[in-house]
């Protein structure tokens, strides 16, 4: 894929051009919607290959595939109107957007992909869930740290869930720091020391020998410190409230 197009230069948007620019081997060309204006040109102003065009619909006229990652509230007004061959291939980022709806609002036939792609794109470390498989989305995502295409729509809203539990997981380790800094201890320190622990947990995700539950069983000892925080926080009412959370979340996103 030598063209590609961006309609929303949001956070995920920077991150795609990132990855896609910013390694070894040649880059397609990237063309940017003008909104975020700020943000389009210093992208373009930093890769030689990436060109801020005129409106949404230069984007897609210029481009082979475009990748739609506008807000979901917003999309009526980025989309509306739109002119899409079919034979472009259109990516579809939105949280909460079946691609019937999208195809209703495009009003086009081409194929359309959805996708969930992370900021870790951005390094190529990233590994990005799909539906439906296409070749072109593939390799792309492939690039971009890995692919996981999905048999259906019902089981991309699950994986569209976990994502949402990501800030979660940052205010975790931020409520650590604080608790630290609550009994006397250089805040700044207790972020390092949190950072660097969890910095090195993430690293052994790496190990796919070993199951999560393998890897929590491995980090314990019977009656030890992390088996004590494991069963009197993290305890059944804990899981099932989360659990909950997570089941409204897939409703909404369905």
């Amino acid at each position: 894929m030598e063209r590609i197009g961006i309609i929303g230069v949001g956070e995920i948007g920077r991150a795609l051009v990132a990855g896609l620019c910013d390694g070894s081997g040649p880059s397609p060309e990237v063309f940017l919607s003008p909104r975020g204006a700020r943000t389009a040109a210093e992208l373009a102003g930093r890769h030689k290959n990436v060109r801020v065009c005129a409106d949404n619909q230069e984007v897609v006229d210029r481009s082979e595939l475009v990748v739609i990652a506008v807000r979901r509230q917003d999309r009526h007004a980025a989309l509306s109107g739109l002119r899409v061959g079919g034979d472009k291939t259109v990516v579809n980022v939105m949280a909460g957007v079946g691609n019937d709806e999208l195809r209703r609002t495009l009003d086009t036939a081409a194929p359309l992909v959805r996708a969930i792609p992370l900021p870790a794109v951005r390094e190529r470390r990233s590994v990005t869930v799909v539906y439906p498989s296409h070749p072109e989305v593939d390799a792309l995502f492939t690039r971009l740290g890995g692919v996981l295409p999905v048999a259906d729509e019902a089981a991309y809203n699950v994986f569209s869930a976990l994502t949402g539990t990501l800030t979660a997981h940052y205010a975790y380790l931020a409520t650590l720091t604080t608790w630290a800094a609550g009994h006397g201890v250089d805040p700044g320190e207790a972020e390092r020391y949190v950072r660097g622990l969890f910095q090195g947990v993430g690293r052994s995700l790496g190990d796919e020998s070993r199951s999560l539950h393998q890897l929590a069983a491995d980090h314990e000892t019977p009656n030890g410190s992390n088996e004590r925080i494991r069963t009197t926080w993290f305890d059944t009412a804990t899981s099932e409230a989360l659990k909950k959370a997570l089941d409204g979340l897939l409703t909404d996103l369905s």
